[in-house]
């Protein structure tokens, strides 16, 4: 299973690394994107429980290390307003890029 790592910048300007088992992440969070902190915390956290869940799928246990980050965004976003802004700074790996179909023809 593809593990990754996604970057963040919280409001204050500190930046923090943050790991999944699973390239979800990049089915819920899109690099140099700004989110609202209460929105970037729902999409983390419905991106990592997937990821745990199909840890589980595939080796019979969930994955702590996910449930880990989740908690950790939570304790970091504890110190801002709903409203402030995080931005995702990079994943990695990243996804491959694909042809635009427009270009193709």
């Amino acid at each position: 299973m593809p593990e990754m790592t996604f970057t963040v910048r919280w409001p204050d300007g500190r930046v923090e690394d943050c790991y999944s088992p699973s390239l979800v992440v990049h089915d819920h969070l899109v690099t140099g994107r700004t989110y609202a902190v209460e929105d970037f915390l729902d999409r983390s956290r419905t991106a990592l429980a997937t990821a745990s869940e199909r840890v589980r799928a595939k080796f019979g246990f969930a994955c702590t290390s996910a449930m880990a980050t989740s908690d950790q965004l939570r304790a970091s976003a504890a110190a801002y307003t709903s409203d402030q802004r995080v931005t995702v700074l990079a994943m990695h790996p990243p996804l491959p890029a694909t042809p635009n179909p427009q270009e193709t023809r």
